[in-house]
């Protein structure tokens, strides 16, 4: 099922590396799909006013983080600064935090531009008495000797800045922040930085002040931020990232192994079974495939030049490094839940509450799930990160084939399955 394209094995292995890499957020040796996703968001860098900032979201795997990548160098060719970094919890947990991790990143791009100061007034436009840069200590000064609450502050820092990005001849600056489904309030605490960052941005972007958010994550994201700001269904252009067709999932196969000095080819059945086993999941594609090709590789060692494809082992391996992580979070019963989750004939779509406590599955056990008990334990999963709920109302396993490892799973099944 692979192909040895002959020449001296030593030779072709040392100028051709195995060029798939499944790595969390690698850019991929080939970029296949997306036109269509980047084509949205360069139609969005033409905004003469910023009426929608973007949202990247999708399941793990779908290639977020890495078309998150392709977009940077396009828009800074369109005249864009671009920062930003992933968000971790910690970011959200005040909006103190929340405030410095902006100036922070936004220093990134000003430390380079000077300001004129004159003594005892600050940044001025007027002739000089010194020169300094624009900083991160000179943003925190602004910052802390700026009244009113911590979003005026802000906003204080990202005016101030605006006049110099203008200056140097920028259409603007896009800050881009991945996992941003970490972002959260916390009202019993009184903090409220990821109303403060919708507020920040979008009060900025009434004024005409060219600063764009791209926020990148699981499919949670959207919603909280509805729920934080409802006017947020306004301000966001969302993109989800959906598996890609056949036509693509071959493109991502094939384009990487067709260039010079590659030894191996795929025949069109292997190709069929990676996608068949993949379902057009970037990541997945992105494992298997090195897999394969690892494979070929110690195969034409031993003289065997037409290898199979072992997708028992590779899907084992692949159950150890991507899903036992996850699966180890979760409870016994939170197992049971999620087999009978598995079980059902739209587990790898949307399902509902009434699905799960209606099934043949669970009818037939001792101990059936009630309504309730599954509400609160799918809370849970979400929680986890396993299961996320979408507007209609409806869930689906946050993490991709998720259902196809739960019924590899056969010794955790319980007897009534």
């Amino acid at each position: 099922m692979v192909l040895y394209r002959g020449g001296a094995m030593e030779e072709q292995k040392a100028k051709f590396k195995n060029p798939f890499r499944p790595g969390a957020g690698h850019f991929p040796a080939h970029l296949a799909g997306r036109e269509t996703e980047i084509a949205e968001f360069v139609e969005l860098l033409d905004q003469e006013v910023i009426l929608k900032n973007v949202i990247l979201t999708g399941l793990r795997g779908v290639g977020k983080t890495v078309l998150l990548e392709k977009l940077k160098p396009l828009a800074m060719a369109a005249g864009w600064l671009w920062t930003g970094t992933d968000l971790s919890e910690s970011t959200s947990i005040t909006e103190d935090h929340m405030t410095t991790r902006l100036v922070t990143d936004l220093s990134v791009l000003t430390s380079a531009m000077v300001v004129n100061v004159r003594e005892g007034i600050g940044f001025s436009t007027a002739p000089a008495k010194t020169s300094e840069p624009l900083n991160f200590q000179a943003l925190k000064y602004l910052y802390d000797s700026s009244p009113g609450l911590a979003a005026d502050k802000l906003k204080v820092v990202l005016e101030t800045v605006w006049p110099y990005v203008q200056a140097e001849g920028r259409q603007g600056i896009i800050f881009a922040y991945d996992e941003a489904q970490n972002l959260a309030d916390h009202a019993a605490k009184d903090q409220f930085p990821l109303s403060l960052l919708l507020d920040v941005f979008q009060s900025l972007q009434r004024k005409g002040i060219r600063f764009m958010l791209v926020l990148t994550g699981l499919p949670t994201l959207f919603p909280k931020l509805v729920e934080a700001r409802t006017y947020t269904e306004r301000m966001f252009h969302m993109i989800f990232l959906n598996p890609l067709n056949e036509d693509q999932t071959k493109e991502a196969i094939l384009k990487p192994i067709q260039k010079d000095g590659c030894p191996v080819s795929f025949r069109a059945e292997t190709v069929q079974l990676i996608c068949v086993q993949t379902r057009g999941y970037p990541y997945f594609i992105q494992y298997i495939c090195r897999e394969v090709f690892d494979v070929w590789v110690q195969a034409a060692e031993v003289g065997n030049l037409f290898p199979s494809v072992p997708v028992q082992p590779i899907m084992r391996k692949l159950d150890s490094d991507f899903f036992a992580g996850r699966w180890a979070r979760v409870t016994d019963r939170q197992r049971q839940l999620m087999a009978l989750i598995a079980l059902l004939p739209s587990s790898d779509d949307e399902f509902t509450v009434q699905d799960i406590i209606e099934s043949p599955a669970n009818l037939g056990q001792d101990k059936p799930f009630s309504g309730s008990h599954a509400n609160q334990m799918l809370s849970t999963l979400i929680e986890n990160g396993l299961i996320y709920k979408n507007r209609h109302g409806k869930y689906l396993f946050a993490v991709p084939l998720l259902g196809d490892f739960i019924r590899r799973q056969s010794e955790i099944l319980p007897p009534w399955l």
